[in-house]
């Protein structure tokens, strides 16, 4: 396929006639963190392999479903499972979750995923507010022609993450019984998680966490200009920093599950508050 405006906006189109509303805030739920969606309040059903030339999720843990309703009034559009680079998808078509919320006339985004810890102050069940990012590989969702519909060839990625967004918040954290926690998120493009001596140069490096996504939603956010906030669920300390440990995707789930009424609760006062 072509990744040109028009394949945006035809998908912009399909959904739109179907939601026949305007959402304020787009989410995007990570790995174990789909019971969001359930606090949805009215919610109007599209499954991705409905939508004509949408990316389908392949992993378990994520629904594949895009779902419209109320969250605290406000008119919200969520992605319940996202798509990644390892599932094999070109990192340009990884731009369509928030070109598709920029169409539909999203104002703010917030995306969310269970990450590996690397600073080893932070503990599982731990919520981090992503302030930066870290990718290494060379690969943009911004390659190939530049459609200036959605933004300038070239951009400032300088409040990438919006601090007025992580500021509000840091205010909500007293109140959401969780370690709110502020850090450098890196990239790697799995599906294998990193290895020990990876860790160790994330670490040197200045990460905080680490994972397999976000980071293609978090610059088309600021291509098309979009206010955006980010957040990790530490689901599991990176390979290293406890000894003789091993990781596995269950592993995840079960940490993901263990906060989500908490998280869910904070993420809807966050919109609440926007």
């Amino acid at each position: 396929m072509e990744l040109n405006f028009a394949y945006y906006k035809s998908i912009a189109d399909y959904v739109r006639e179907r939601i026949k509303v305007e959402p304020e805030v787009g989410i995007i739920l990570g790995s174990g963190l789909g019971k969001f969606a359930d606090t949805i309040e009215a919610p109007i059903v599209l499954p991705y392999s409905e939508i004509p030339g949408f990316p389908v999720s392949t992993v378990a843990s994520h629904a594949g479903k895009l779902i419209c309703g109320k969250v605290h009034g406000k008119t919200v559009l969520c992605m319940a499972g996202r798509f990644h680079h390892y599932e094999g998808y070109d990192f340009r078509l990884l731009s369509l979750p928030i070109r598709l919320f920029k169409l539909l006339g999203v104002k703010t985004a917030i995306v969310t995923n269970a990450a590996g810890g690397v600073n080893t102050s932070f503990r599982v069940g731990d919520v981090m507010l992503i302030s930066d990012h870290i990718k290494l590989t060379s690969l943009s969702p911004m390659e190939g022609p530049n459609l200036e519909e959605f933004g300038d060839r070239f951009f400032d990625v300088s409040d990438m993450y919006t601090r007025r967004l992580r500021d509000l918040a840091k205010s909500l954290a007293p109140e959401s019984g969780l370690n709110i926690r502020e850090g450098v998120y890196m990239y790697f493009a799995g599906p294998q998680f990193e290895t020990p001596a990876e860790i160790r140069l994330a670490r040197l490096l200045g990460a905080d966490a680490v994972g397999m996504s976000t980071v293609t939603e978090a610059l088309t956010a600021a291509h098309c200009h979009m206010p955006l906030l980010g957040m990790s669920v530490i689901t599991n300390m990176a390979a290293g920093v406890v000894p003789d440990a091993v990781i596995n995707h269950e592993e995840v789930g079960e940490a993901a599950d263990a906060i989500s009424e908490r998280f869910v609760k904070f993420v809807g006062e966050i919109i609440k508050a926007l």
